[in-house]
């Protein structure tokens, strides 16, 4: 029998399957002195460790490979013994499950206090774990030609990579793989059969699982709990050595080197990334992301060069437009006085003061406007169902066509298992599971809640903060900027308006920023406190927190530029105000849009900005701050565990945080791009950027983290959906209320007089008139003027009509164009993104021929290889040999039908 204690409390647990269980007895069985062979090399003398190169990923005897190292310091507080007696359970529980370990003393150690325990899992551990977890091998060299070249890639050959770094291993035929069945797969050497990310994928698997004691009556296991406990300091595999220059023999290829050179380097910023490489060295997780995040990269191209035409045009129709001539021109809006924009302070002023806001505003707000939200309501379209393709091509080349997120994310969590009183069976296992009833976690559910929906009334209130600062020093502004002779220049360009808009928006960005840093740490923490059962629970939890709240926090600021301001502030004599005190904000007279342009503007490039300087300086400070605390003795060997224990760790959210600040991008990108056209080309170029910025700081800057499988990018692919069908109501209301598009068109077809030049007039009609005398004492300026009336931007009668300040009929015609234009945009946008979602099929053609004849080569292997064994070992006669032969032929026959 094996070691009651382990295999009882694991077992018990429900974290091994019946196939470890054995394999622990079989382990168990061995005599002690076999087991304790790796703990007695670890006691031989020092000296053979400088004969090893500072590189080194082996053991002493230079031939165990290291997958996976623990750290530790050895303190002397109080919890120290507590400590010591939880490591030495749980490093002898890892050498009953078969892994080999080796200690490092501190004082071989660059510091001269921590201690290393290396981790080698030999031959029969990988094969027992690799069968549990399901790994796909290769078993037979892949018939099918790689893809063929597309026309004119000759043309593209600068973007290419070399052929043996962007496809390092050929293309295989693969099967789960099975310890029974090693002589199907292609196994030329043991050691290097199956690769480093594989390795350290099923050693962490044991890490996570193992059991370290018995504490208040409860079962203790899991690396992650002695990490939190601080028992151990860190847990990581090794990069294959430094990623500036090649392993020296015996180590093996060094592809953190190969990915440095090809792709962690900002000088191939127009290269194609090794997804191949990174996959095989990260695993799929991370692969996945830098697919994701190429793809998306190069979709943004053909929106950024549709948006910059759209640029380009507005900027070449800027001065010929008709409506900026008539602002700019003296003898038009040089002779409208408009009336003042503030109580008391504000004086009235003139329209020609704006020329060159209302120029600027051209830029974006011309007829080329809606044809861009049309395109980019297709583009969106067009971009999530290719990239469905994408994906499906990746699930047959990565081998994840049959992949279950089972397999890794619906694994209980070992803090749910660690919490849990009750067992409950499970209905689809038959097998008694740790259970939480919904009463217990309830109140965490609550406070989750309120948590989130306090920080989200904060992000307004904040907001609202912030509309106070511009309404309050916006006569502020106004008044000194009348004052100083020495402004006269700078006010045709920097009018008070644009001046409170580009402080309020810099303001909401530090804003943005500080409230992001806080609830980030809140929001890990109470995600925490509700004990979710599953890491996929996990995520899902944390994900919905901080996309609502990031959601709120960045676009909050530019849905009220662009649906709230100006939209209820009255008109002369009759405004409203916030809160009885600040008279609400009023639209320039060319409208919100360029105030909605100058606020994404900001926010958009300086969370950009602000991000990859943080990715990049961030951990970069960290190491060297680390490295420098630690060379006390530079005189010993700088191992590679201890080069990497130096770096940063990733941690277990650093791809969701990746995640994240990409889906926040793809917000400003599509929900506001009506107003600013070079949106998409701006975040181009930080993607470019980014894709560099990432893969050299998981190269150079962090420690390896652990390979975890996965075949898309989970819920992300859900909001991105979300976001994609609110783009298109954002984007038609934007060019119906915040654009001044329709309102010159209602004029062109309806109320212009000159035929000739139809827009002639424009402005002068967008302008209502009030009578000075009708202004209330307290709000109109002490000064006595030479005119009597002054104009504000609305559609009202005139003083001298019996209906005086109400909204004429032009008003309610435009407000009817308005909502035609929604509906028909919106319907118009619907039907071709259904339409090319039912044309353009999920998986294409190619792929699923592929997927088919995978399948088929692989029940034919196998069923060759089965009746192999059934010649070789059952020693039948012909007679039953072919009844045999008909069950088999019978069953590949019934394969293909399926198939």
């Amino acid at each position: 029998m094996g070691d009651p204690d382990v295999v009882e409390m694991v077992q018990e647990e429900g974290k091994l399957s019946s196939r470890e269980v054995d394999y622990i007895n079989e382990m168990s069985e061995q005599s002690p002195s076999s087991r304790e062979t790796s703990f007695l090399i670890s006691k031989e003398p020092a000296f053979e460790k400088d004969r090893q190169s500072k590189d080194s990923i082996f053991f002493r005897d230079g031939t165990r490979q290291i997958d996976f190292v623990l750290s530790y310091v050895d303190d002397m507080k109080k919890e120290a013994d507590i400590k010591a007696e939880r490591r030495k359970e749980f490093e002898e529980n890892l050498r009953k499950t078969g892994l080999e370990l080796e200690i490092e003393d501190k004082r071989n150690s660059e510091d001269g206090r921590t201690f290393f325990v290396k981790i080698h899992a030999p031959w029969e551990v990988l094969v027992t774990y690799a069968e549990v977890l399901g790994i796909k091998m290769p078993i037979k060299e892949s018939d099918f030609p790689r893809a063929e070249r597309i026309p004119f890639s000759y043309m593209l050959g600068p973007l290419k990579l070399p052929r043996n770094v962007k496809h390092p291993h050929p293309e295989y035929f693969t099967a789960q793989f099975t310890r029974h069945r090693q002589e199907l797969f292609l196994i030329e050497d043991e050691s290097s059969f199956f690769p480093s990310s594989a390795r350290n994928r099923i050693v962490y698997y044991i890490l996570s699982r193992c059991p370290f004691g018995i504490e208040e009556g409860k079962k203790k296991f899991g690396i992650e709990r002695l990490l939190t406990s601080h028992t151990y300091s860190a847990a990581y595999p090794l990069h294959d050595g430094q990623y500036w220059k090649q392993s020296e023999s015996p180590n093996p290829v060094n592809e953190r080197y190969i990915l440095h050179q090809n792709w962690a380097r900002l000088s191939y910023f127009y290269k194609e990334q090794p997804l191949d490489l990174i996959r095989n060295y990260y695993g799929e997780k991370i692969g996945i992301y830098f697919v994701f995040l190429g793809f998306y990269t190069e979709m943004l191209s053909f929106a950024a060069v549709v948006g910059l035409a759209c640029f380009i045009y507005g900027l070449l129709s800027m001065n010929g437009n008709s409506s900026s001539m008539e602002i700019c021109d003296p003898k038009i809006g040089g002779q409208i006085i408009m009336c003042p924009l503030c109580d008391l302070v504000c004086d009235y002023w003139r329209l020609n003061t704006t020329c060159l806001a209302s120029k600027f505003s051209h830029l974006f707000d011309n007829e080329s406007t809606v044809f861009f939200a049309i395109f980019m309501g297709i583009w969106v379209t067009l971009f999530l169902e290719f990239w469905k393709q994408r994906q499906s091509r990746l699930e047959y080349e990565w081998d994840l066509v049959d992949f279950e997120e089972e397999q890794q994310q619906l694994q209980l969590r070992p803090e749910f298992e660690a919490m849990c009183k009750q067992r409950k069976r499970n209905p689809v296992t038959k097998e008694m599971e740790p259970y939480m009833p919904l009463y217990s976690r309830i109140p965490w559910y609550f406070l989750s809640g309120a948590t989130v929906t306090l920080w989200m009334a904060l992000v307004i209130a904040c907001m609202v903060a912030v509309i106070v600062y511009r309404l309050s020093v916006f006569a502020t502004f106004a008044s000194f900027m009348e004052s100083e002779a020495s402004l006269k220049h700078v006010k045709s360009f920097l009018t008070p308006q644009i001046t409170t808009s580009l402080t309020g928006s810099c303001l909401n960005f530090i804003v943005i920023l500080i409230l992001n840093f806080f609830y980030e740490k809140i929001s890990a923490w109470i995600t925490k406190m509700e004990i979710p059962r599953t890491y996929q629970e996990y995520e899902s939890s944390i994900t919905l927190k901080m996309f609502l709240f990031q959601f709120v926090n960045f676009y909050s600021s530019c849905f009220y530029v662009a649906f709230f301001k100006g939209k209820f502030v009255g008109y002369p004599g009759k405004y409203t105000y916030l809160f009885n005190v600040w008279r609400s904000e009023e639209c320039d007279p060319g409208g919100c849009l360029i105030e909605l342009t100058t606020q994404l503007t900001i926010i958009m490039t300086g969370k950009q900005i602000f991000g990859n300087i943080k990715e990049a300086i961030y951990p970069m400070v960290l190491n060297w701050w680390r490295r420098r605390k630690a060379r006390t003795n530079s005189e010993k060997l700088y191992s590679r565990w201890e080069q990497d224990h130096d770096l940063e760790s990733f941690g277990s959210l650093g791809l969701f945080y990746e995640y994240l600040e990409t889906v926040i991008q793809f917000g400003f990108v599509t929900l506001f791009v009506a107003s600013f056209p070079l949106a998409p080309l701006l975040a181009l170029l930080n993607n470019i950027i980014e894709i560099r910025v990432d893969a050299w700081k998981l190269t150079t800057q962090y420690r390896r983290p652990v390979a975890a499988k996965a075949h898309s990018i989970g819920v992300w692919q859900d909001i991105l959906y979300g976001m994609a069908v609110l783009s298109v109501a954002t984007n038609a209301f934007i060019v119906a209320f915040t654009s001044d598009i329709i309102p010159r068109l209602v004029y062109y077809y309806a109320y212009s007089k000159n035929a000739n030049e139809p827009m002639k007039g424009y402005v002068n009609d967008s302008l209502s008139t009030f009578l000075i005398a009708d202004f209330p004492n307290h709000t109109v300026p002490s000064e006595k003027r030479d005119f009597t009336t002054c104009r504000y931007r609305d559609y009202r009668y005139p003083p001298d009509h019996d209906q005086k300040y109400f909204h004429n009929m032009q008003y309610w015609h435009v407000l009817a164009a308005k909502m035609t234009f929604i509906i028909v945009m919106e319907h118009i946008v619907f039907l071709v993104k259904f339409l090319l979602a039912w044309m353009i099929p999920d998986v294409p053609k190619d792929v699923m021929e592929r997927i088919k004849r995978e399948k088929l080569m692989t029940i034919k292997i196998l069923h060759d290889f089965e009746l192999d064994k059934l010649k070789e070992n059952l020693k039948i006669n012909s007679s039953e040999f072919s009844k045999h032969v008909m069950i088999e032929e019978n069953k590949v026959q019934l394969a293909k039908s399926t198939i």
